[in-house]
């Protein structure tokens, strides 16, 4: 095909020029309209564009890792096998109910191994006193026993990397469900075994629930 010159193609490539500006005049207010009237804000509305950018640069972000759920244990049968643990303790623990044994398990870090320490108190199944508290380390893939006590009531607790132990006293005539005081003591971890690091005693109020009440005056 054969180029156009002289004033006739001048002339054409200016009506053609003139369509193409007028065209793109048209689109652009097509374009303006239809965006008016979809509730755009015109050349800021950029939304959908900005959330593609924004979802591929979460899916290029890993996710944080769940943080690890500690292996629980058979604290049961953990107790059982325990040669530390007293023939006494051992006969208290056994079903209260169908296969539920009165134990209370706790999981934490006390001992700065890689794995969750286990704490277990034993209790009995009429009032819930705890008879035994230990902490079992885990090491070389099996657990081993580096705290008991055996004094009820007595029970163990973590408390921000620290064992706590509850031990309550009573007086003369003190019934179980009714403790004069008790004894917090806590024991924290060094050089391979717990140390007592502090202790305090509360002693509970006593309410006389027998005396009569006054009575107001009239």
């Amino acid at each position: 095909m054969r180029g156009l010159t002289g004033e006739g193609s001048a002339r054409t490539r200016g009506n053609i020029q003139a369509v193409s500006a007028a065209s793109a005049v048209v689109t652009a207010l097509a374009l303006f309209v239809s965006g008016c009237g979809a509730g755009g804000t015109g050349a800021r509305d950029e939304g959908p564009a900005h959330a593609d950018s924004v979802a591929g640069a979460s899916a290029a972000t890993p996710s944080a890792s769940p943080s690890k759920t500690p292996d629980t244990v058979n604290a049961v049968r953990l107790v059982k096998d325990d040669p530390m643990v007293s023939p006494e303790v051992k006969r208290e623990l056994k079903p209260c109910v169908a296969d539920e044994y009165p134990v209370d398990v706790s999981y934490g870090k006390l001992t700065g191994g890689a794995a969750d320490d286990v704490v277990v108190n034993v209790l009995t199944c009429g009032d819930a006193v705890g008879v035994g508290s230990y902490v079992y380390r885990e090491r070389d893939g099996s657990y081993e026993n580096v705290f008991k006590a055996e004094e009820p009531p007595v029970y163990a607790e973590i408390d921000r990397g620290d064992l706590v132990v509850t031990k309550q006293v009573y007086d003369k005539g003190d019934p179980v469900s009714s403790p004069s005081g008790e004894n917090v003591i806590t024991y924290r971890w060094a050089s391979g075994r717990f140390s007592e690091k502090y202790r305090t005693h509360n002693d509970y109020g006593k309410v006389v629930g027998d005396s009569p009440s006054p009575v107001p005056a009239s």
